[in-house]
């Protein structure tokens, strides 16, 4: 009963930071009701959805963080966008148009403009 316990306690810790990671990624929603009346007694409701969306520019050495990515993805097939191959520890990343030359540690290496 102790090893089912331990082995149910270490699967949590392991899933739970990737469960955070893709309620992070998601594109944040907001809705604002605004109800007003006219004067003959009529009610009107307005519903607008707002979509956040940062467009930022991405510069070489800085730490990259996908919460402020448009679009992120990350790339496998880049030779059908017509980047070089990352050396080994680095991968390219989708971020709107932009591609990203990542390192291990998430720090920015090179940054392609409009690639997609």
């Amino acid at each position: 009963m102790k090893k089912f316990i331990m082995t149910a306690l270490a699967a949590t810790l392991t899933l739970s930071p990737l469960a955070v990671t893709a309620a992070e990624a998601a594109p944040q929603h907001r809705e604002t009701t605004t109800v007003k009346y006219k004067n003959n007694g009529h009610k009107v409701v307005k519903t607008r959805t707002v979509v956040k969306q940062t467009n930022r520019t991405w510069r070489q050495g800085e730490r990259f963080d996908r919460r402020h990515a448009t679009n992120y993805r990350t790339v496998t097939n880049y030779r059908t966008y017509r980047l070089h191959a990352p050396a080994r520890g680095q991968h390219w990343v989708r971020s709107g148009r932009d591609a990203l030359l990542l390192n291990g540690n998430g720090t920015i290496i090179r940054v392609q403009t409009r690639a997609f």
